[in-house]
Order: structure tokens, then sequence, then C-alpha cells
């Protein structure tokens, strides 16, 4: 049942991929220099990661017609597009936790571009160690499937109840400790996070912003990487899906960043496909939901949310104060 498809050959040359991809990523995407990337410029990248995901797609299918034959090749395909569309979906909330700590801090367009680089290849890492230990455990204990279906549920039902609660930044205890034990410059550095003056090392706002951006992914990817589990357990599938679908992210923040206010409801439908996914975990032995309905489901929540957004005005909320911008 939790055996993968994925022989040795083709995760080395998974891997390759990845790294030629975040070469492509860093070299072209804005480069090393400082650089404030252009609606126009996310957007054709955007389209790049996301052909580049159908492309890998194809060439599984054609593999796996060859070796394995017709079934499994449709099926490891389907699971594959179904967990990719429900990551990149998912990721659209850590987007906009993006938006909140850039504006909170007050970061320049220009400085975004590096945080965001980090903050990806972090969470490909991250996500590559919990998809290999959440495959053990679910292989191991069975039962554990029905641990992160509960978490999936109850994590839907809040972000369901405070969908329009902004994180409230000023009291996160990591940002407080962080203020607290370390030295801050009063202002940006360029795209530094570390300086040194006198012999002192002094950390940057974009520091923190960068360990906040970080906490966020950890805090996505215990949703995300259960949410996948939902759909197959099969190592390989689970990773190249989840990897293909963060590569786009930071190319898809820059596109989304100054019109993602216009989703208002997108939110509520992100949280109806973890209680959806959550649910199909805690039935998993009694009904098993074929992928393609599951694809189905997912792509219509979306749909559907994302058309409310556009065509139903945002519901009236109370004027709130601004944020500070800094705090010492």
């Amino acid at each position: 049942m939790y055996e993968s498809i994925g022989t040795w050959w083709m995760w080395t040359g998974f891997f390759i991929v990845v790294l030629a991809m975040i070469a492509a990523d860093l070299l072209l995407l804005g480069g090393g220099r400082r650089h404030k990337v252009s609606v126009r410029e996310a957007a054709g990248w955007t389209v790049v990661w996301v052909l580049i995901a159908l492309a890998f797609n194809g060439l599984l299918w054609w593999y796996l017609d060859g070796s394995a034959g017709r079934a499994v090749a449709n099926e490891k395909s389907l699971e594959f597009l179904t967990g990719y569309v429900m990551e990149k979906s998912l990721a659209v909330d850590n987007i906009f936790v993006w938006l909140v700590i850039f504006g909170y801090f007050a970061v320049p367009p220009e400085f975004q571009r590096r945080v965001l680089l980090f903050g990806v290849l972090g969470a490909i890492v991250l996500r590559t160690v919990m998809i290999i230990a959440g495959a053990w455990l679910i292989r191991e204990f069975h039962w554990i499937l029905y641990f992160f279906g509960l978490l999936l549920v109850v994590t839907g039902i809040k972000m369901l109840v405070f969908a329009d609660k902004q994180p409230d930044l000023a009291s996160n205890p990591v940002l407080v400790w962080m203020r607290r034990h370390l030295r801050i410059t009063d202002g940006f550095h360029g795209e530094r996070f570390i300086v040194m003056r006198d012999g002192v090392r002094f950390f940057t706002p974009l520091f923190l912003v960068l360990a906040l951006v970080e906490l966020s992914d950890v805090v996505f990817a215990v949703d995300s990487i259960p949410a996948i589990f939902a759909i197959t357990s099969d190592p390989f599938i689970v990773l190249t899906s989840n990897v293909f679908a963060i590569l786009g992210l930071r190319a898809m923040y820059f596109l989304l960043k100054d019109v993602a206010d216009r989703f208002h409801y997108l939110k509520y439908g992100l949280a109806l496909v973890l209680m959806f996914v959550g649910s199909k975990m805690l039935i998993v032995d009694v009904v098993k939901i074929p992928v393609l309905v599951s694809l189905a489901v997912v792509a219509s929540i979306i749909g559907l949310s994302v058309a409310a957004s556009l065509l139903l005005a945002k519901p009236h909320a109370p004027p709130r104060a601004l944020l500070p911008a800094r705090r010492k």
C-alpha cells in the first residue's frame, strides 16, 4: 500500500531538475542584484513553473505507461496533478501571511525578492524532511492517518471561523523573543540580514522578516503535508507535487501581491478543502474516495471561491488601526 514508484535514478533526476530550477529562479527572476519584480515578469515565470510541472507529469505518465501499464500511469499522474493543484491552492494562504509580514515591517519591494528566495529554499528542505518522516510514520503506524485527518478538520474549522482575522504580529512570541534578545538595527541595510558595528553583530529588520517567513513555512507545512497524504501515500508523488508547487511560489507572490485583497472568499474555500481532505482521511478504511473525485472537489471549491471573490463585494469590516512599520 505504501510502496513508491520512485527508483534511485528517478529520485536523482528529480533533484537535479529541482537544483536546475532553483538556479534558474535565482539567476533569471531578479538575478543576484537588488530587483523589484514586475507583474509582467512574475506572470511569465508563473506560467513557466506551471508548464514545467505539467511537463514533468507528462513524462512521468509516459514512463509509467511503458514500464508499469496504462492503469498505473493514469493513477499516478492523476495523483500528482491533484496534489499539485491542492498544494498550489493552499500556498495562497501562505502568500496572504507574507503580505502581512512585509507590510508590518514596511519592507521595500526590491528587498522582498531575497527574503522569499531563502523562504522557498527553507520550505523545500523542511517539506522534504517532513514528507520522508510522514511516509515512514504512515507505513509503521496506520492509525496516524486518523490523527492527520482530525488535525486537518480542526484546522479547516479554525480557518473558517477566523478567516477575516489578521495575524497579530506585534504579540508573536518569536518576534517578541528576538526583539528582547537580539541587537536590532534601526533600519534596513540593503538586502543584508546581519551587519557588524565595531566588532559587534547586529541583526537587521530584514532578518526578523526572514525568521517570520520561515516560521510561516513551518505552520503551513503542518497543514499541507497531511493533506497530500490524503491523496496518495507514495513518497515520490507526494514530494514531487509539493516541491513543484513551492518552486513557483515566489513568482506567484509577486503576481498576486497587488490584487490579493480581491480574493476575499478564498480563505473560506481553503478551509473547506482542508475539511474535505481531513474527512477523507478519517473514513479511509470505510470509504475510499477516488482521486479523480478528490481533484474535482478541490478544483470546484477553489474555483467557486475565486469566482465569488470576483463577483461579490467584500463584506463590510470596521476600519482597523494600521500596524506600525517597525518597532525597536
